[in-house]
């Protein structure tokens, strides 16, 4: 007897907005099997707004809700039974934050929650991540957004510390990291993988998953400090132009994805790695396993 659902996560990101459908279907004596069934992205940017005026813009807040609530038709469309909206770095440090998700609310339906980098960490951790995670090994697991980096740092399958920086694409595109923010980044890494071996990093965001698609290598297979480092000097080696029409970029990945770039070759220098692991995970990933878990929970 097969039971399938449909649930669905919104992952609200300095750089895009995120829709994410799924199907859990569940089989008696087997694990549940989690497939993608729609993936809507819009690059709404709430981080150039927010990181240089400190509130959502008006035109960005009209976006947002045409974006939630046709998100909201879409979730319909698919049947979905449960759903999570969170919102990450730009819509907490928003001054007019709340007010917009209380607008959201109203206009579209969607109930929107603004979470901290701590709680943001421990959803992206709820997914596949302990499956990559071997018990002799140690990882450092980093997420890079538009607005923060989120850091965990995994030994013997244990997470051993955690840290959220704010330290993320669009910021750094507005040259709005400050050097001593940066630095205290870089001792963090290097203080905490400083007693550890043979440390592997995990990395995800949407432009780590770009740079391994373009890498060609098969799923479950690391890149090198040494590929990323090449890979870092070929984007660097092309205008914004040339980034779209020879490399294939889309037009808001082909800047953002400088800064990502350089934000995981450093974390891979100072922690002392030589590979990265690239898993298909991210937050929308994670709310989707949250919203199947509370709903098990729910049936004990």
């Amino acid at each position: 007897m097969i039971k399938q659902k449909n649930f669905a996560a919104i992952d609200i990101g300095s750089n895009a907005v995120r829709l994410l459908v799924s199907t859990i279907t569940e089989k008696e004596g087997k694990e549940p099997m989690f497939r993608k069934t729609s993936l809507v992205r819009v690059p709404i940017r709430l981080g150039a707004d927010v990181f240089l005026k400190k509130k959502v813009s008006e035109k960005n807040t009209m976006r947002m809700i045409d974006t939630m609530h046709a998100f909201n038709l879409l979730m319909k469309s698919h049947g979905v039974e449960k759903y999570k909206a969170y919102a990450t770095s730009a819509m907490r440090e928003a001054t007019n934050g709340n007010e917009i998700a209380a607008i959201i609310k109203e206009k579209s339906g969607i109930n929107i929650e603004i979470i901290d980098g701590s709680h943001e960490a421990a959803i992206i951790a709820a997914t596949d991540l302990h499956a990559l995670i071997q018990n002799d090994c140690n990882y450092l697991y980093v997420d890079v957004g538009g607005g923060s980096t989120e850091y965990t740092m995994y030994s013997n399958g244990k997470t051993v510390a955690s840290r959220s920086f704010k330290v993320g694409t669009v910021r750094m595109m507005e040259d709005l990291v400050e050097h001593h923010t940066w630095e205290e980044m870089r001792e963090w890494v290097k203080e905490t993988t400083r007693d550890y071996d043979d440390i592997d990093l995990i990395g995800s965001g949407g432009n780590i998953n770009n740079i391994f698609k373009t890498s060609a290598k098969k799923e479950g297979k690391a890149l090198s400090l040494k590929y990323m480092k090449d890979y870092d000097e070929k984007l660097n080696s092309y205008t914004y132009e040339e980034r779209i029409t020879e490399l294939d970029l889309k037009n808001d990945r082909a800047d953002v994805i400088i800064p990502a770039t350089k934000i995981y070759v450093n974390s891979m220098k100072w922690a002392r790695a030589n590979w990265i692991h690239v898993p298909k995970i991210g937050l929308a990933d994670g709310i989707i396993k949250s919203l199947y878990n509370d709903s098990k929970r729910k049936k004990v």
